[in-house]
């Protein structure tokens, strides 16, 4: 049996409407009525990987890592394929330079979405501690 299970439809043109449990999530091709697959992906890893950054904070003792912010950004190859993925990881917690990878490199082990993309589209990730 499944875990997971979505329906998508398209009435006509580029635009589609995926059913995700009690959630309706709109994907446009075309950027005209939702953002683009590739766009959304991106921001799926990024919602994925900064509540595993937190996990990976409270796994090495840093219980209060406050407001965190991901500005992702991706480069798409001739083809719009997606080819890299960056994060600059903006982290209100002052934390020391070795703590800071430590937890990104925890966070990398915990997110389902960097699990399952080919290595080649793992984010390169930056931390800047003291952010807010």
């Amino acid at each position: 049996m499944p875990h997971i299970e979505t329906s998508t439809v398209s009435e006509e043109g580029y635009a589609c409407t995926s059913q995700v449990g009690e959630f309706d999530l709109q994907i446009d091709a075309t950027d005209e009525t939702g953002p683009n697959p590739n766009a959304a992906l991106v921001a799926t890893y990024a919602s994925c990987y900064l509540p595993a950054f937190r996990v990976g904070g409270s796994q090495r003792g840093e219980e209060d890592l406050g407001k965190i912010q991901i500005d992702a950004s991706a480069a798409l190859d001739e083809d719009d394929d997606l080819e890299a993925v960056s994060f600059d990881v903006h982290v209100e917690a002052d934390l020391d330079d070795e703590t800071a990878s430590d937890i990104a490199e925890r966070a990398e082990g915990i997110c389902h979405v960097h699990s399952a993309l080919r290595e080649g589209l793992h984010a390169d990730v930056s931390v800047y501690p003291g952010a807010f």
